[in-house]
């Protein structure tokens, strides 16, 4: 039975290296190849044609959604697998969005990683445990509030473009005209709105709703 080819792909060494030690002590799968970024994902995945790929969302400056459809234009039979230290089922939605057929977390076992290959290349999809009861827990507590761009006022909504663009307060203080302290509080109430933490936990949830 011939192996299950599989490229990684993450920003981070040690999670290569943790990826490639796992599934190396495995016969059923053959690392073709590990990259740090899109060109090379685009590269060796278009002259070696994995049938899975594992890739990190999170990576700079080009993130694993964009990354999953340049990866596809090379490689299309490919199966991709998201893997995310965020437990956003947005992450996983956009994920399948963008041609995914899997999504697990940092926080999944080894066993449900490798069940995640195995489905993918059996033609199905596949979603880990933890985003699962994440979604059973939205459903069955209607009460539950959640992370949603509805919730936020046009004002709102504007700072937040300019987060996205990577304006500092003071710099959209003056593209919008508005006080500084009054960017402070929009920053404050969208974060609270959204229940986020800080600015880069916004700009992901934001790439991840591809908006």
């Amino acid at each position: 039975m011939s192996k299950i080819s599989v490229l990684l792909v993450d920003d981070h060494k040690l999670i290569r290296e943790s990826w490639n030690l796992l599934l190396s002590s495995d016969d059923r799968f053959e690392i073709v190849g590990e990259t740090s970024d899109v060109e090379q994902a685009t590269a060796v995945a278009a002259s070696r044609k994995p049938q899975v790929v594992l890739m990190d969302i999170n990576m700079t400056p080009v993130n694993g959604f964009e990354a999953t459809k340049q990866v596809l234009k090379q490689s299309p039979h490919s199966q991709v697998i998201g893997v995310s230290m965020h437990s956003m089922p947005a992450y996983a939605r956009r994920m399948f969005q963008v041609g995914a057929r899997g999504y697990v977390t940092k926080n999944s076992s080894k066993d449900e990683l490798f069940q995640a290959i195995e489905e993918v290349v059996a033609g199905n999809k596949y979603i880990c445990e933890e985003i699962k009861n994440i979604l059973a827990h939205q459903e069955l507590d209607e009460d539950s509030e959640y992370p949603d761009m509805n919730s936020l006022s046009k004002r709102e909504i504007e700072v937040v473009s300019q987060i996205r663009q990577g304006f500092s307060s003071k710099e959209i203080a003056q593209r919008l005209e508005i006080s500084f302290k009054t960017v402070e509080v929009h920053r404050y109430n969208i974060l609270k709105k959204l229940k986020l933490k800080n600015t880069a936990a916004l700009v992901n949830f934001i790439n991840a709703q591809g908006l």
